[in-house]
């Protein structure tokens, strides 16, 4: 079983990779740390307990990180999100077992204490993950890999140039791609192809669970935006997709590429500049998700949502 901590910032497609994670029999997830993306960062503390009240897990500790990036103000997706970050239903309290602990803290603890390697899953911008190796450079021999949504070799979705949370905190980012950790980047090549479509969605409110009814009107929301601003037929479930890798690595293939994170560029900021032609010469740094098996993402996102509507 795989250890993980799940650093995010609910947003519908979090909320799925919470989802997906604890209803997984191949993870274990130690904990769930929060960071200011596609809101603010109370309130995407708060979308965290909420969606553990709505599937039961409310023994999963959350600890809240931080509400900027390192050195640049804070950039929120309310067009995408809406304006609570999880619009398009009415969720519960949030009821998760909050701890006092800042995010970097609960990392950086639980990774010295653990007898096993931990994978690191950060779906939001980077800046619990690249502050926590920069505090306790001891953590990166706890790191078995670090599982992140982020990034794209061609597509993009915040400027022509960048996926948006490598643009929120781009130095963050730089950092966590210079550790020297083994990184696998889930970006939007294949996150965008992720979908579960409207007729995925007409089925899970066909359903009527006490989780899938929650979840469709969410995904709904999410997948109108999405239709509305970048053309798509359906939710992209970007963040769930690393989870998904963590419980079948057949869903993604990769290529091991050198990637480089843009933080000066007048036009690409945030842009993850990668050596698909190995013309910088550059000693490869990530494993770049190109393609995805979309049936097999699909049933075990299905899955685990119809898996919490039984308990």
């Amino acid at each position: 079983m795989k250890k993980i901590i799940l650093d995010c910032d609910p947003g519908h497609d979090d909320m799925l990779a919470i989802i997906l994670a604890l209803a997984s029999k191949e993870i274990e997830v130690l904990g769930i740390t929060t960071v200011a993306g596609n809101q603010t960062g109370e309130k995407t503390y708060t979308n965290a307990s909420r969606v553990l009240n709505l599937i039961g897990r409310t023994n999963i500790p959350v600890s809240r990180g931080f509400d900027k990036p390192i050195l640049r103000e804070l950039v929120t997706a309310p067009q995408i999100h809406g304006v609570s970050g999880l619009d398009g239903a009415n969720l519960p309290e949030p009821l998760g077992l909050k701890t006092e602990k800042h995010a970097i803290d609960f990392i950086i603890d639980t990774l010295l204490q653990s007898k096993e390697k931990v994978y690191l899953v950060p779906t939001g911008p980077l800046t619990n993950i690249a502050v926590s190796i920069l505090k306790e450079p001891k953590i990166k021999d706890k790191i078995e890999k670090i599982v992140l949504m982020g990034g794209a070799v061609h597509d993009s979705n915040f400027t022509p140039g960048a996926e948006f949370n490598i643009y929120v905190d781009p130095e963050a980012a730089k950092i966590v791609f210079e550790s020297g950790l083994p990184i696998v980047m889930v970006g939007l090549d294949v996150t965008n192809r992720a979908l579960l479509t409207f007729d995925d969605i007409d089925y899970l409110e066909s359903i009527n669970g006490k989780v899938s009814s929650v979840i469709a009107p969410l995904l709904r929301f999410f997948a109108n935006a999405n239709k509305e601003f970048f053309g798509l037929n359906g939710a992209p479930i970007h963040d769930a997709l690393a989870v998904s890798y963590l419980i079948d690595e057949s869903i993604l293939s990769l290529k091991y590429l050198h990637v480089d994170i843009e933080t000066l560029g007048e036009f690409t900021r945030g842009q993850t500049v990668t050596d698909i032609y190995g013309i910088t010469k550059k000693q490869p740094n990530a494993y770049v998700a190109l393609d995805l098996d979309l049936e097999k993402f699909k049933h075990l996102m299905i899955d685990a949502i119809k898996f919490f509507d039984t308990l």
